[in-house]
């Protein structure tokens, strides 16, 4: 018995040792692949515009197993894998807007009774179909989005849409800014510095990404948030190691909130050129800037009839009745003849001139539009219609891009997993007709979006 029991042991041994010896041979020859399941996707043959500023890959692969990229470069081993040739596409990361308002926007109205699980998702769908990946809400989410897991759900990528991030509840003045009339009576309005301290533990309960603060009088609407009142924001969300994004517009105010420790700039400089020494207060302590330039030109641009009005790509992002309202003659006749024109074109061409001037010097500028804020802010086309103005202000294509993935995933602090187009990193992209580095309106071209590995759309025009 004995004899047989280690003969059979010493024979079992001896397979198992051939056995391993002839996988491990194996698994070299084939690169690895047998780590890599049977539902591994090869993209092969595409130009990639990873994210990181560089030259585009020409004739490229991209294998994703699961949810990651598993490999780059050119000429994969195509064997036991679902291969899709895409000679002539070009790829690039997901997009990341790093300034957007959700659910309160329905139709032509903005209001918080619009506010739904139901709409929220729908708008979450659309900026999927647009190729936005991610979003980061800025201040006017209310409790259903937490009270019902959303947020974290979406954040984490397990319902369908964009990924989405949260400032939960902004902090405004009573009575003015932001308005109240546009869904955000849930926004903290303190009346003296004492009240923060409790009001932002409130808050930081719900770890928002960031804590949003309005410091602007919305043209001479508004009464401005006192300067004690919004230090002591500053300093309270610090003590819970969370940054501030700020509404602003003033050259003045964006100095005195740098100053005071403001982490995010959520909106352009708009009535002066920005000066050296703010720049190198900026960089010193890593303040980023989202110019949110589409903001600007909706202000004004329907007066004067863009060459995208008519475009399905922008028609498709609207809510039903506001392409309506926008062509029609009353709406542009009043915007037009109103007071403020004049001073929304001069803020607009101010935006363009200070995001080049900052870029250029080295401050971290990332994308974020104010879509959803109103109806006209379209959600998915305004964050195009960016790409297309930072273009237009002196950045490249490529640096445009970089912008808007690569710069919104650090903004986010999001970046070891999103943002550009890695080994390693999870597989948000999306597969275009043209080469936006050619026609940075080519990003509009969307044949394919994928999320974390999967198909997730064709674009806003195939569904």
């Amino acid at each position: 018995m004995n004899l047989i029991f280690m003969t059979s042991k010493g024979l079992y041994n001896s397979l198992l040792t051939v056995s391993l010896a002839a996988f491990l041979l194996a698994s070299c020859k084939s690169g690895n692949k047998t780590s890599l399941s049977a539902d591994a996707i090869l993209l092969q043959d595409v130009t990639l515009i990873d994210g990181n500023g560089g030259a585009p890959l020409e004739h490229t692969d991209i294998l994703i197993q699961g949810d990651t990229i598993a490999e780059i470069g050119k000429n994969l081993d195509t064997a036991g894998f679902k291969v899709l040739n895409l000679s002539g596409k070009t790829i690039m990361p997901a997009l990341i807007s790093a300034h957007v308002h959700v659910g309160t926007l329905k139709g032509t109205t903005t209001k918080s009774v619009n506010y739904t699980r139901e709409n929220i998702l729908a708008q979450l769908k659309k900026y999927e179909d647009y190729g936005v990946g991610t979003i980061q809400v800025m201040g006017t989410d209310r409790p259903l989005l937490f009270s019902s897991g959303l947020r974290d759900s979406a954040m984490n990528g397990q319902l369908p849409g964009a990924r989405m991030f949260s400032a939960g509840y902004g902090f405004g003045v009573p009575e003015n800014a932001p308005p109240v009339d546009f869904g955000m009576d849930q926004v903290y309005r303190p009346t003296s510095a004492a009240q923060v301290p409790s009001e932002m533990d409130s808050l930081a309960k719900l770890k928002p990404s960031v804590v949003k603060m309005w410091v602007d009088d919305f043209g001479g609407k508004f009464k401005k948030m006192d300067p004690a009142i919004y230090q002591a924001i500053i300093t309270e969300a610090h003590k819970h190691h969370i940054r501030v994004a700020s509404h602003l517009y003033y050259l003045a105010d964006a100095r005195k909130l740098v100053a005071d420790g403001l982490n995010i700039m959520g909106h352009s400089i708009r009535d002066s050129v920005i000066d050296d020494a703010l720049i190198a207060q900026m960089k010193a302590k890593g303040v980023a800037y989202i110019p949110t330039l589409s903001l600007d030109e909706y202000a004004y641009i329907y007066a004067r009839k863009p060459e995208w009005i008519n475009d399905e790509f922008f028609k498709a992002s609207l809510e039903p009745g506001v392409y309506e309202m926008i062509t029609s003659k009353k709406y542009q006749d009043d915007l037009k003849n109103s007071p403020a024109y004049a001073r929304s074109v001069a803020a607009y061409e101010t935006a363009l001139r200070n995001v080049k001037k900052l870029y250029l010097a080295g401050v971290l500028v990332a994308m974020g539009t104010d879509s959803g804020a109103t109806p006209v802010r379209a959600q998915g086309f305004s964050e195009h219609l960016e790409l297309e103005l930072m273009v237009q202000a002196g950045l490249s294509p490529i640096q445009a891009i970089s912008v808007a993935t690569k710069n919104g995933a650090q903004l986010l602090q999001i970046a070891g997993k999103y943002g550009t187009l890695e080994k390693g990193k999870v597989a948000d992209l999306i597969i275009l007709k043209n080469n936006p580095l050619t026609d940075i309106k080519n990003t509009r071209g969307i044949e394919a979006v994928y999320k974390a590995g999967k198909e997730v759309s064709k674009g806003p025009l195939n569904k």
